[in-house]
C-alpha cells in the first residue's frame, strides 16, 4: 500500500512556487538598495578623505536651474 503522505500535492506545489518567485523578487530589491547605499557611502566617504588630503573644502553639489 503507498503512503499518502507521500503523493504529490499540485495546490502546494503551486503555492510554493508563487512564494518563492516572490522572496526572489524581495531578496533582489534589498540587495539592489543595499548596493545602493554602499556605494553612496563609499563616494561620500572618498569625497571626504579627498577634502582632507588635499586641504581643499569638497565641492558643493550643483543643482539644476528651474524653468
Amino acid at each position: 500500500m503507498k503512503n499518502p503522505w507521500l503523493k504529490k500535492n499540485p495546490l502546494l506545489s503551486m503555492w510554493l512556487s508563487g512564494a518563492n518567485a516572490i522572496a526572489g523578487s524581495i531578496r533582489g530589491h534589498a540587495t539592489a538598495q543595499a548596493r545602493r547605499q554602499a556605494n553612496a557611502a563609499i563616494k561620500k566617504g572618498t569625497k571626504q578623505m579627498m577634502a582632507l588630503w588635499t586641504g581643499a573644502p569638497a565641492a558643493p553639489k550643483r543643482t539644476r536651474k528651474k524653468k
